[in-house]
């Protein structure tokens, strides 16, 4: 399966870019799977992913939880807790 990852804030910053597509396992088909995915690539990958921080997700534009699931051609993103003021 095919998507879109999208990366905000913080986490664009560490990642060093804002967007990729991906091919993904048929195993990787929800949020915390994804994470766990991602978190492979490395260090940096398994702390924002798997470390203290809260990492924030969303598909095609609305927020979900770690167990919701994406389809082909969804676009994931990814971003830090927001608060406001």
């Amino acid at each position: 399966m095919k998507i879109t990852v999208l990366y905000f804030a913080r986490i664009k910053e560490v990642v060093n870019y804002s967007s990729e597509i991906v091919e993904l396992p048929a195993q990787v088909e929800t949020i915390i799977a994804l994470k766990a995915w991602l978190a492979k690539r490395g260090e940096v990958w398994q702390q924002l992913f798997h470390g203290s921080g809260v990492v924030r997700a969303a598909i095609n534009h609305a927020l979900v939880d770690d167990m919701a699931t994406f389809e082909e051609d969804d676009e994931v993103a990814f971003f830090p807790p927001v608060t406001g003021g």
